[in-house]
């Protein structure tokens, strides 16, 4: 069994971590988080500290682990952020941010519009890369995996949207 959850989670200067009636709110220079602690889970501050205490049952000891995560990520979210990026790979295919919605020019007969949810900013530095910041890691997560939905990287060109750094595989095409 992990030990992960009983590793205590160091705050950087500038992050602070209240609990009200099971409701986690970590607020530091970039924004603030909330997350709701599940049943059996508790948090405590000690010596600058953040660590997260559960019962002996074994759904709160697996759910420790798991809270444990959740808060590590909102304390590096809101004392550092978190950014994501996007690569667009194929001829024509083309991005471009204005305000809160990026515009895809994906090969479609027209182009896809995607309003960006509240937390979430996109640039594109060039046409065919999108740079997605937020300070909520699963929200970030979840908005570049829409993005990458409309227009998955294909097997046989590797033609598509596609994450920074992501290797596809090229099947070979068929033969006579």
């Amino acid at each position: 069994m992990s030990r992960v959850g009983k590793n205590p989670i160091a705050l950087p200067s500038g992050v602070k971590v209240e609990n009200v009636d099971g409701t986690v709110t970590v607020a530091g220079p970039m924004g603030n988080l909330q997350f709701s602690l599940g049943v059996g889970v508790a948090i405590a501050v000690e010596d600058g500290k953040l660590v997260v205490l559960s019962s002996d049952e074994a759904t709160s000891s697996a759910i420790r682990g798991t809270t444990r995560a959740i808060l590590q990520n909102m304390v590096n979210g809101v004392s550092k952020g978190y950014e994501r990026k996007l690569e667009l790979v194929g001829v024509g295919y083309r991005a471009a941010a204005k305000g809160d919605t990026v515009s895809l020019s994906l090969g479609f007969s027209h182009p896809v519009e995607f309003p960006l949810p509240s937390g979430v900013t996109a640039a594109t530095p060039s046409q065919t890369e999108i740079v997605l910041k937020s300070i909520d890691k699963q929200l970030l997560g979840q908005v570049a995996a829409k993005i990458r939905g409309f227009r998955p990287p294909e097997p046989y060109k590797g033609k598509g949207v596609r994450y920074s750094g992501e290797v596809v595989k090229q099947k070979e095409a068929k033969k006579k």
